[in-house]
Order: C-alpha cells, then sequence, then structure tokens
C-alpha cells in the first residue's frame, strides 16, 4: 500500500482547512460589524451624529480600520482571502454611509427651507427712523453757532507729538499733565493729543492773522467716572487779530450763550489758570433750569460751569512767530459732552458712548 501520497495531501488539507477554518472566523467578525453598523444608523437624524459613527467604524482607530491593520498578522497565503473579505466589508460600509449622508443632507435641506419660509402675506416690517447722536447734534449746533461769527473749521490730528500738545502750549515740564497716568502716550515723544489746542499751534505757524478758528475732534486722557471718559470731544476756539481784549472774548460768550441755551442766560468770569492763556477763566451761565433762583442742576449756586477761556500768552504767540505787542488774541475750549449734558439733561456720561436704540432715538428731530 502506498502511503506517501497520503502523507503528503495531509499539510495541504491542513492548510486549506485552516484558510476555511478563518474565512469563516472573518466572516462571522464581518457579519457582527455590518449588524453594529445596521443597528447604529437605525434612527440617525443628523450629519453631526453619523458623522461620528462613521469614525467609529472607519476613522484611524475605527472597527474596521483596526482589522485592516491586523491584516499583516495574517500568514501570507492567508492574506488574499481575508483581504478580500475585508475591502467589501469596506465597501459596503463606505456606500452604505453616503446612501445614508445623501438622505439626511435632503431631509435638512428640506426643513433649512421650511423654517426660512417667509409668509409673504404678512404685513412688513417698518423700519424705523434713526436719530443724529447728541454729541452730532451739540457739535453741528456749536459749528453754527460759531461760523455766524465768522470762524472757520480746523481739524488736527489726534496722534500729536510732546511739542504741539505740550511745549508750544507754554505747558511746564513738570506740569501733571505730561504724567503717565493722565496722558496716553504712544512712544517717547508721541501721544495721543489731550486737548485739540495743538491743532491752533499748526495754524499760527502757517497763517499770518486776523486768525478766527474753531478746533473740533476727539481728545483723550486717563480719566473714567460718571461724568469723565478716557476718550470724549472737544470744541476750541481760537481768534488772533490787533487789538483784542478780553471784552471781545466776553461778547462773544454771550453770543454763545444765548443761541445755545436761550435767551435771557447771562455769563460771568471767574479768575482761573491754563498754561497757554494769561490771564485765564472759567466761565459760568446762568442756570437755564431754575433762572438763576438755585436747583438741584446748579447746586443750588445758580451758575454753571460750561467751559475754561483766556487771553493767548505772550509765550504762545512769540512761540508761532506773531508779535504780542502787535498782536493780541483769545482762546476758549469746551466739552461737546458736557454740553450735552447740561442741554439734554442727561445725568451719566457713559450713556453717550452706549448706542443704545433706546437712549438715542430720544433726540430724533
Amino acid at each position: 500500500m502506498n502511503t506517501g501520497g497520503t502523507a503528503r495531501l495531509r499539510p495541504v488539507l491542513y492548510a486549506q482547512g485552516f484558510i476555511i477554518f478563518l474565512e469563516f472566523v472573518m466572516q462571522k467578525k464581518i457579519d457582527e460589524i455590518e449588524k453594529s453598523i445596521d443597528d447604529a444608523v437605525k434612527d440617525v437624524q443628523s450629519s453631526k451624529t453619523l458623522q461620528e459613527i462613521k469614525m467609529r467604524f472607519l476613522g484611524k482607530t475605527g472597527e474596521i480600520s483596526s482589522l485592516m491593520k491586523n491584516l499583516r498578522d495574517v500568514p501570507p497565503e492567508e492574506r488574499p482571502s481575508v483581504g478580500k473579505l475585508l475591502n467589501a466589508l469596506r465597501q459596503w460600509t463606505e456606500e452604505k454611509f453616503a446612501a445614508i449622508e445623501t438622505r439626511i443632507k435632503d431631509f435638512e435641506l428640506k426643513k433649512k427651507y421650511a423654517d426660512e419660509k417667509i409668509d409673504v402675506t404678512l404685513p412688513g416690517r417698518v423700519a424705523g427712523d434713526g436719530a443724529y447722536h447728541p454729541n452730532t447734534l451739540i457739535r453741528d449746533e456749536l459749528i453754527s453757532v460759531f461760523a455766524g461769527m465768522g470762524f472757520e473749521v480746523f481739524e488736527g490730528p489726534e496722534i500729536e507729538n510732546d511739542y504741539y500738545n505740550f511745549t508750544a502750549l507754554n505747558t511746564p515740564a513738570d506740569h501733571p499733565a505730561r504724567d503717565m497716568q493722565d496722558t496716553f502716550y504712544l512712544a517717547k515723544d508721541l501721544l495721543l493729543r489731550t486737548q485739540t489746542s495743538a491743532g491752533q499751534i499748526r495754524v499760527m505757524e502757517n497763517k499770518k492773522p486776523p486768525i478766527k478758528i474753531l478746533s473740533p475732534g476727539k481728545v483723550y486722557r486717563s480719566d473714567d467716572d460718571a461724568t469723565h471718559s478716557p476718550m470724549f470731544s472737544q470744541m476750541e476756539g481760537l481768534v488772533v487779530d490787533k487789538g483784542i481784549t478780553l471784552c471781545d472774548l466776553k461778547g462773544m460768550l454771550d453770543e454763545f450763550a444765548r443761541k445755545i441755551f436761550g435767551d435771557g442766560v447771562k455769563t460771568r468770569l471767574r479768575p482761573s489758570y491754563f498754561p497757554f492763556t494769561e490771564p485765564s477763566v472759567e466761565v459760568d451761565v446762568s442756570c437755564f433750569e431754575c433762572g438763576g433762583k438755585g436747583c438741584r442742576l446748579c447746586k443750588g449756586t445758580g451758575w454753571i460751569e460750561v467751559l475754561g477761556a483766556g487771553m493767548v500768552n505772550r509765550r504762545v504767540l512769540e512761540g508761532c512767530g506773531i508779535d504780542p505787542d502787535i498782536y493780541t488774541g483769545f482762546a476758549f475750549g469746551m466739552g461737546i459732552e458736557r454740553i450735552a449734558m447740561l442741554k439734554f439733561g442727561i445725568n451719566n456720561m457713559k450713556l453717550l458712548f452706549e448706542g443704545d436704540v433706546r437712549f438715542l432715538k430720544q433726540f430724533k428731530g
């Protein structure tokens, strides 16, 4: 009896049997994964949830990806048949997810259209009219008042150097205003202007008298409370000509008070100090709320402080090349927010910077 052929067939039969067994085990695993996928996507309704499920099976660390990585541990002779099964699983899974993704996107798009549907039979929404900001109203009114007195508008740069903001205005090197806690410095000699007076120096350097200008604009100081802001608007005026006196300043201020606060409002000047004017004065107006009798607005005094002013200091004129023995002048400056708060009865400066429509709509013309 020849047993040699049978002996040679045993390894072959064993190998074939192992392959069949391996395919059986792999197929069972594949069936389990397919069932898990079917269960997972059965009730899915959103793209986000579908993506999470997709990553669970097809992501880098997903179940199918892990099986594909384990293919390298399968004996070389079994890899083709096992690989074929895994590739079929991956293709089936990708096609299934693609079909579900198409269905979900279609559903989400229809839902979006339904949510955004506009009933064209409803009456339209009427857009309310806007209103000018109180600052703009006061700024325009001030410019109109002073333009009627012959003033021209000049707007200087908001970023100034130390010379124009301080030195040329006769502000001493040790003046508190030059300190870091009061002024926003951008560099050693570069800063955000603390006053629009700097623009007046530029005008006097480049224009011969007579000069009659108004300098409105934003200024910046390190100050913040209910009546102060780090950024606010200022309006300053300058007049330089032959024979200008303090009486001219007083007459102009009387006209300003009458036009802004109403007929019958008076002005008074109190001695004060500013480096760039001499003499310097604080300007009060009689209380337009109580007629000078004393009330909460004027704190019982009958007067309200509104601005600072004075005769231009000789040193300032000389520094700009103007002969102070021939020409004199006066300057004045006021906070636009201050005037707006007084005129409109605003008790908190912060309201002017919040942009609250409910507040602003009160100032419609």
